[in-house]
């Protein structure tokens, strides 16, 4: 069982092998967004890593990254800001 009152409000962490969704999801995160806390999993396993430039590019766009943000409370919000962030200095594959 994850204890929520350990953890810190909005910092993503990995998934400890024993926890509730450890082989299913890759992080946790205790989301807060004006008094409301949710324990969020997000990130699939099982896919290979592939986080080049055109990966990021296409994740972010089929998640509406940009166009239209989520919540905090949203899985598809720490999906964007925790494993798909938007990278500056990356040259295009």
């Amino acid at each position: 069982m994850i204890d929520k009152s350990k953890m810190q409000c909005n910092t993503p962490r990995p998934l400890k092998p024993g926890e509730p969704g450890y082989g299913e999801k890759k992080r946790v995160v205790k989301a807060c967004l004006d008094g409301e806390e949710k324990l969020i999993k997000f990130g699939s396993v099982g896919y290979k890593h592939n986080y080049s430039a055109k990966a990021n590019e296409n994740f972010r766009a089929r998640m509406r990254c940009d166009t239209d943000p989520a919540s905090k409370l949203e899985a598809r919000y720490w999906a964007c800001e925790s494993l798909w962030k938007r990278r500056q200095n990356r040259t295009k594959k």
